[in-house]
């Protein structure tokens, strides 16, 4: 069987966000960059599925610009077999699901292990998208991941608690935090995987067209909280939620 991972390069979550000053996005010069976090635990359990037996392959996909090859190799070093970069920038989710159609089909995988999001925009859109093109089965926000024969069984995290499904091959999954700790890539596995296979391709390679349907009006930056105040009685709190804040 093989799995796809998508792996998304995104502002590092330690860097502190900044916007440009005239407004049209984020600065992103000079900025540290990594893999998101969601999607290295994606990575990670198909490592272990690979480990275990169950996976003969997997395979790290990006869409972004050529830097983002270091993102790929950082999944190839965690375990990934190989990868293909899409060389596209400032796709929007659709696009990104349908250009992963596109490589599933192609590839010929039975199941995509992806983040639930990704921390630059919080769409948390593009493994649901992908499933309905598709038209495969999908576990989402997962916390337990058990692959067995011709299904797969998800523990996922609801509001109310946990949900347990299962799924006919194919299928979609995206992993939540809770799901597993990824390992570090040790210096021998880096140095392989710069010896991995790594393929480039385009969106018209794939006959995919990746024209933006949204147009970015304005970024600005959240506004400043107001200093928090100190009251002397339950009831000078109510009063205050009641009256001022209104949110009673």
């Amino acid at each position: 069987m093989r799995v796809i991972v998508p792996v998304k390069r995104v502002i590092d979550y330690n860097v502190k966000i900044r916007v440009k000053p005239d407004g049209t996005g984020v600065d992103t010069a000079n900025v540290k960059m990594s893999m998101n976090p969601f999607d290295e635990i994606a990575v990670e359990e198909a490592v272990r599925l690979k480990e275990a037996g169950k996976v003969q392959e997997v395979i790290a996909v990006s869409v972004g610009p050529a830097q983002a090859q270091e993102t790929i190799r950082t999944a190839l070093a965690i375990g990934a077999d190989r990868g293909i970069l899409v060389l596209e920038e400032g796709v929007e989710p659709l696009a990104v699901a349908k250009l992963l159609k596109a490589l599933v089909e192609k590839e010929s995988v039975e199941l995509v292990i992806l983040g639930k999001q990704a921390i630059d925009d919080d769409s948390n859109q593009t493994g649901q998208m992908l499933a309905a093109l598709l038209g495969w089965g999908q576990a989402t926000f997962a916390s337990k991941v058990e692959l067995g024969e011709g299904k797969i069984t998800v523990t996922r995290e609801v509001d109310g608690g946990l949900e347990t499904d299962e799924l006919k091959l194919p299928a979609i999954v995206t992993t939540d935090l809770r799901l597993n700790e990824p390992r570090y890539a040790s210096l021998p596995n880096i140095m392989k995987a710069k010896k991995k296979q790594l393929d480039t391709v385009s969106a018209a390679d794939l006959g995919v067209d990746v024209s933006p349907r949204l147009t970015t009006l304005k970024v600005v930056e959240p506004p400043k909280r107001g200093a928090g105040v100190k009251v002397a009685s339950v009831q000078e709190l109510v009063d205050k939620l009641k009256n001022e804040a209104k949110v009673i």
